[in-house]
């Protein structure tokens, strides 16, 4: 998306809002930071409309009609029709309507079985996005509630934590550590950190997305958490005001392009026949049947049943897949869907379970040690970010081992919020005598912070060889599949008042926690049976290469050669190619490496299904000839997608590629 300086005058749209203090921002706007009542939100939302962007609602029954209806086939027959129509019954002296009937049928069949069945998979599909609704907390009536965005009013007061999508544009009044995602605005990957004054002059601004105190509609919370209130909704965002300018269109396929290439190449027949054959009739007979022998030449050169025979075959392969729990959002997707050749997925919920499991609490010595657990379970319990299924692993795990009464005798004091760059989350609580910096994060990040360690209760500094001895551990766990966190803590803190990440150093390190997604049983045959189909699998990545190699060992994908998407950054695109003949499975990678990876591919002659149920997903299923979404996902990988899977297996992908 652009974002000139010139696309959107800043001082005019933000100028005030931006500007003016916090105390004379809510004055000047009348805005109650005790948020709104239910009843105003109601007015608000009678006045204004909803918080939908205009090019974001679903569409209408009648736009699937007519993108049916002028499908490049049945555009051939209704332009016949027209010819006929000027020549059987303008220019006949008995009009006949029969080869216009024959043809209008042919037409009217053809539309009905595509929009019908379009119509129907996209409207299933808007029932699953009902069914996961994507909702932001606010506060009405003096209470934090969970609302659909949809239903965000002028003035609401918004409280936004790690993973919040941004639900409008957004004013701060407070903030902790905020750092938000912008590149739905920007393009770029990485975080920007808001505050609550704005620090730099409307006048020095580059571009809107610069102003560090608004957030805009959008974007998503990477970390921290911030207060604030809702200044522009709907098509008066940012956002919506240059929507236009967003195209997320998907490329054609090889199946749509061979459509087109037919109805071009009949089009020129037509175009180079039809005077050629009247020329060389019009000295024998009248005009007007040279004419029409000519307008008869075209008819039989154009396959009339095609438009009928594909979308009536398209629509019963559609009807069998949504038996096979499989939802076609787009006909034209099904030829490419059973021609796939790479599959590209992701390994957590596709191989695995993606139900983490806390498997070991570990001291500096690989012995099982439940201070390294409780310490886990009050940074995990306190914190109140987005809390990950890890969070939800830990906190379980100690609630089976009668941990639950520590919530009851500690209290939080402060927290120091997750973000990618430290790759850590602190909290700080209290048991009435003393306060506790209790941190977890990735081993390499924790051990950069520690000086001391903690082994059985005796504190000693921390030596090369403990290191030393902690990374291996740590890497002889993730060759077993488990996923490695390190726990330390700090305790002389009593004097501070104020915590920042400045405060994560001379920390002692307590452990380590490790956790475990199994592979599912069923993805081993489910691959084996889509490599003898043809279909190679290709796993893209986010986590580590030890986790991901274990896993993909045990369900039978070659990882003989595996390749982390540092490596990728140095290669042109026919270096990566290379390494994509002869790579599976590609680790660490960003949401724009997995994007990269997929164009690469389809443009290299592949067929590429891609799988994927995130918000970063979205590129990829753009970028591959057919996306593959669940149920379960986000809004924006479904709307991205042109297969909706019904259950996160593939063997359902499988019987849906079968089926077609």
């Amino acid at each position: 998306m652009s974002n000139a300086k010139d696309e959107v005058n800043i001082e005019k749209s933000y100028g005030m809002e931006s500007s003016l203090g916090k105390e004379e921002f809510l004055k000047s706007f009348d805005i109650n930071e005790a948020g709104l009542s239910s009843d105003e939100a109601i007015s608000l939302i009678q006045k204004n409309g909803l918080n939908e962007i205009k090019q974001a609602k679903p569409k209408k029954w009648y736009n699937y009609f007519f993108e049916s209806l002028f499908s490049p086939f049945n555009s051939i027959l209704l332009g016949i029709s027209c010819i006929l129509f000027y020549t059987d019954v303008y220019l006949a002296e008995v009009p006949s309507y029969a080869n216009i009937i024959v043809i209008a049928i042919l037409v009217i069949a053809s539309t009905l079985l595509e929009f019908f069945e379009e119509y129907n998979s996209n409207k299933a599909a808007e029932k699953l996005k009902e069914l996961v609704a994507t909702t932001t907390t606010v506060i009405r009536d003096g209470k934090e509630i969970q609302i659909p965005i949809k239903e965000v009013c002028l003035g609401d007061i918004v409280i936004l934590s790690a993973g919040s999508l941004i639900p409008a544009d957004i004013r701060i009044l407070e903030t902790k550590d905020l750092y938000v995602g912008q590149s739905s605005l920007t393009g770029e990957s990485d975080a920007v950190k808001k505050s609550d004054t704005l620090d730099i002059s409307l006048e020095e601004l580059d571009s809107i997305s610069d102003l560090n105190n608004i957030c805009f509609m959008g974007t998503n919370v990477i970390s921290g958490s911030a207060k604030g209130a809702v200044i522009k909704t709907a098509d008066d965002t940012y956002f919506g005001k240059v929507a236009h300018t967003i195209s997320s269109d998907k490329p054609k396929s090889a199946f749509q392009k061979g459509i087109e290439n037919i109805s071009k190449l009949l089009i020129r027949f037509m175009l180079i026949l039809i005077p050629i054959v009247f020329i060389l009739n019009v000295n024998k007979h009248s005009t007007v049947t040279a004419f029409t022998f000519a307008v008869a030449i075209a008819i039989c050169i154009t396959p009339l049943l095609l438009p009928v025979i594909l979308s009536s075959s398209l629509s019963k392969g559609a009807v069998r897949m949504s038996k096979k729990k499989t939802i076609v959002k787009k006909l034209d997707a099904i030829q490419s869907f059973g021609s796939i050749n790479i599959l590209c997925t992701d390994k957590t919920g596709t191989l695995t379970e993606d139900k983490i499991v806390l498997e070991k609490y570990l001291d500096i010595q690989g012995q099982e040690d439940f201070r390294v657990l409780k310490h886990a379970f009050l940074n995990a319990y306190f914190q109140t970010g987005l809390k990950s299924n890890i969070d939800e692993a830990v906190v379980n795990r100690a609630l089976q081992n009668g941990m639950g009464d520590l919530s009851d005798k500690y209290k939080l004091i402060d927290e120091i919020p997750f973000d990618f760059t430290r790759r850590r989350l602190s909290v700080v609580v209290s048991d009435g005598n003393k306060k506790q910096l209790i941190t977890k994060g990735a081993v390499e990040e924790i051990l950069n912070i520690c000086s001391m360690v903690d082994y059985k209760g005796d504190i000693s500094p921390i030596t090369k060889q403990i290191k030393d001895n902690i990374k291996q551990i740590s890497k002889e766990l993730n060759k077993d599949g488990l996923r490695v966190i390190a726990v330390c803590q700090k305790n002389d803190i009593n004097d501070i008042t104020k915590f920042s990440i400045d405060d994560e150093k001379n920390m002692v390190l307590l452990g380590f926690i490790g956790f475990l997604d199994p592979p599912k049983e069923s993805a081993k045959s489910a691959i084996e049976k889509l490599n003898a189909a043809g279909i190679r699998v290709m796993v893209l990545t986010g986590d580590n290469l030890e986790v991901t190699k274990c896993i993909c060992k045990k369900v039978g994908i070659n990882s003989k050669t595996i390749i982390e998407g540092k490596q990728l950054e140095k290669l042109s695109d026919s270096g990566v190619l290379r390494l994509l003949k002869k790579c599976n499975i590609f680790v660490k990678l960003s949401p724009i490496q997995k994007a990269r990876i997929v164009r690469l591919l389809h443009e290299s002659d592949n067929v590429v299904g891609y799988m994927g149920d995130g918000i970063n997903d979205a590129p990829s299923l753009i970028n591959s000839d057919v996306g593959i979404s669940v149920d379960t996902a986000v809004d924006i990988a479904k709307e991205s997608a042109d297969i909706i899977l019904l259950e996160k297996d593939l063997h359902v992908l499988l019987d849906g590629v079968t089926e077609r």
